[in-house]
């Protein structure tokens, strides 16, 4: 930087000039102004624009001080940025703590936003009572109407006696050599064991071969579901791959359980369970049959496998077509062969409700889906 003044310019050292001579700090020292009784101040000397009438020596260091800390030539470091630094001092656990944040807002939020679970007996919404707020419920229940049940065919037939109640699990009849014969030239094959559940008396059924011996050859019959040429069936034994579906011979108390058939129609009844991947059927029924079988005990066993193994195929209920014809499969026989016997006894069950249409028809028992096959 240049700056004008009257005399030589000498560098200043800590103080000192070029001969040696102390120089004045003229911070410190009085204004010449006000010595010779000037008007103009320290102000007015420096003020931009003004020329300047006396001049002093500049006092700057013309070297850089150094970091007495820091060698020289060593080069600094670059300032770390202040997300850096926390890391840096906090560790992994400045990573947990958002996670814990926002773990803690979603409970906070599921508590919030979670109805609280009404106590034993306490009015819904779902009830026709009034709701929490003093709001009306837009929708309520309306029970279904009281059906008449006495359906005369429906009924359990006299016969041999049977154990109620079993022990709710149930074991793989063995297959010699581990599978049977294939049964059927459908590209879908289905394979199923055949199981009885624990704790049956063996007398009321003829023992687990004679049950399994029944099933397989009823499912090998062209008349039955292979008879279309859709399907192949094949009985297998315990062990991986797992069937595709299990026959399973099922005490009355077992099937009326809630998670298996339930006990909504209070008539003896089979059921397939396609969640659980198994046909219940009920020991009752094949030990006793169904009335409108009128004593045909054998035809009754083959309807029941069929209709149930049905349902695990994919078929639903069906209703009587035309009245003197043979009933199908798919109609629900063991409570009869009449549709106006069938359509009340659905009434009760909201997943058969209008499948069969109390229209008066009323059909010949039928023990096949394929039965003119050979």
């Amino acid at each position: 930087m240049r700056v004008w003044h009257p005399g030589a310019v000498e560098r200043v050292t800590n103080g000192v000039g070029g001969d040696g001579q102390r120089v004045e700090n003229p911070l410190t020292r009085r204004d010449p102004f006000a010595r010779a009784g000037g008007s103009r101040g320290v102000e007015d000397r420096y003020r931009p624009g003004t020329r300047r009438t006396a001049a002093e020596p500049l006092r700057a260091s013309w070297r850089p001080k150094t970091d007495p800390e820091r060698p020289a030539g060593e080069r600094k470091r670059p300032r770390q940025s202040r997300l850096r630094r926390v890391a840096s001092t906090y560790g992994w656990r400045i990573y947990a703590l958002p996670i814990l944040v926002a773990l803690t807002a979603l409970v906070v939020f599921e508590t919030a936003t979670t109805p609280p679970t009404p106590a034993e007996g306490a009015a819904t919404a779902n009830s026709g009572a009034a709701v929490p707020g003093g709001e009306t419920p837009l929708v309520k229940e309306n029970p279904a109407e009281p059906v008449d049940l006495t359906i005369p065919t429906a009924e359990l037939p006299e016969g041999g006696e049977y154990t109620q109640s079993g022990q709710g699990t149930w074991h793989v009849v063995p297959v010699p050599e581990g599978r049977g014969e294939k049964a059927g030239t459908g590209s879908r094959l289905y394979t199923y064991t055949v199981e009885v559940e624990d704790g049956i008396d063996p007398a009321s059924y003829g023992g687990d071969d004679a049950f399994a011996n029944s099933v397989e050859g009823i499912l090998s019959d062209p008349r039955s579901w292979t008879g279309g040429g859709q399907v192949a069936l094949q009985r297998v034994d315990a062990g991986a791959p797992e069937p595709d579906f299990r026959v399973s011979l099922t005490t009355p108390d077992t099937a009326h359980r809630p998670d298996y058939c339930g006990f909504q129609i209070k008539y003896e009844s089979s059921c397939n369970l396609s969640g659980k991947k198994r046909v219940i059927i009920n020991l009752a029924r094949w030990v006793r049959g169904a009335l409108a079988f009128s004593g045909d005990l054998t035809g009754y066993r083959q309807y029941a496998i069929n209709h149930e193994v049905g349902h695990a195929l994919g078929k639903g209920h069906e209703g009587c077509a035309e009245a003197g014809a043979l009933a199908p499969v798919m109609m629900q026989q063991s409570f009869g062969v009449s549709n106006d016997y069938v359509a009340d006894l659905n009434k009760v069950d909201p997943s058969n409700y209008g499948a069969v249409p109390a229209d008066g028809k009323v059909c010949k028992p039928n023990a096949w889906p394929n039965p003119q096959a050979r």
